[in-house]
């Protein structure tokens, strides 16, 4: 039986749903960010246990069919750009599609409907925080992350990083690197 959870975006937070599944004495088959698959039935009084005590750690156990679509698109998109050493190479709305066996039409105007932003303007938003951690973290230039998040040039990149925090790549970084310096000389 699967189960859907929404804000389980961590290792942290599948280590709290196995913690919580422990403690109901229900054993996991798989668990992956936002599902777990159970071996048994879970009756409704577990249900309800298990949501009262995921909701304590700030997840939620999903019942209504739409959420779960839209947490499951969520997930697949976080663990494709902050999880995956590679995006996949086929366009984000056929992976998104085939992931979800739903038509990408249908699954986008549900987004839509529920975030009021698009599936691409979420992907965008994750792949620029993507790119903050890249610069902080100084290992790959922005040559090579805008290769790693195939963006189709370092310009591409730039505008894009820019439209959305108001900021260029490389002041983003100095600024980084100032606070980091300021922080060491207290």
């Amino acid at each position: 039986m699967k189960l859907y959870i929404k804000y389980m975006v961590s290792l942290r937070c599948k280590m709290m749903v196995v913690e919580e599944l422990k403690k109901l004495d229900l054993h996991h088959v798989i668990i992956d960010l936002g599902v777990v698959e159970i071996i048994e039935h879970i009756t409704i009084e577990k249900r309800d246990q298990l949501k009262k005590n995921l909701l304590k750690s700030g997840l939620v156990l999903l019942d209504d069919k739409r959420s779960i679509i839209i947490d499951s698109i969520k997930n697949i998109i976080v663990e494709m750009i902050h999880y995956s050493d590679e995006l996949p190479k086929v366009n984000y709305s056929d992976y998104i599609s085939e992931k979800l066996g739903y038509d990408y039409t249908y699954l986008a105007n549900m987004f839509s409907e529920v975030k009021g932003i698009t599936i691409q303007q979420f992907i965008i938003l994750h792949k620029i925080e993507r790119v903050k951690e890249y610069l902080i973290y100084d290992e790959l230039t922005l040559t090579e992350i805008s290769h790693k998040l195939y963006y189709s040039s370092v310009a591409h990149l730039s505008n894009q990083f820019k439209k959305i925090t108001g900021l260029t790549p490389t002041y983003y970084k100095q600024l980084t690197n100032k606070r980091k310096q300021n922080l060491e000389d207290l």
